[in-house]
């Protein structure tokens, strides 16, 4: 069964919120079929971790304006600033430093569950 309606409206707010803070290489996963203890992963990275903690900031507070006020019941990795998760049951934020994206590479652990597509709205149209 795939990620519920609930799950994709969160990470796709989610995934813009990181993309207006200049987040990089943003990837959502739906991983329902997987996991029981949520439905999607948003991954994003950031190539220093003030960037980091802007984007993991700015997705909370774009999550917590929705009309039913997601917020975190988890939160992990704020204090180094090189790899913040934000569960939410629904879905699961990672958001890394470039350098543990790469050594990490949840992306190809998780390489067999599809994508959520997402296209950032402040990007030009392609013809």
């Amino acid at each position: 069964m795939p990620a519920t309606d609930r799950a994709r409206e969160l990470a796709l707010t989610a995934a813009q919120a990181a993309a207006d803070k200049k987040a990089e290489d943003i990837v959502i996963l739906d991983v329902a079929d997987q996991l029981v203890i949520t439905d999607a992963f948003l991954l994003a990275s950031a190539p220093n971790e003030r960037q980091v903690l802007s984007i993991v900031d700015a997705i909370e507070e774009r999550l917590v304006q929705l009309p039913d006020k997601a917020k975190p019941v988890r939160r992990e990795g704020e204090r180094g600033g090189r790899w913040v998760l934000l569960d939410y049951v629904d879905i699961v934020v990672h958001v890394q430093h470039t350098e543990e994206r790469e050594f990490y590479a949840l992306d190809r652990l998780w390489k067999d569950c599809p994508q959520i597509e997402f296209v950032d709205r402040d990007l030009p149209a392609t013809a």
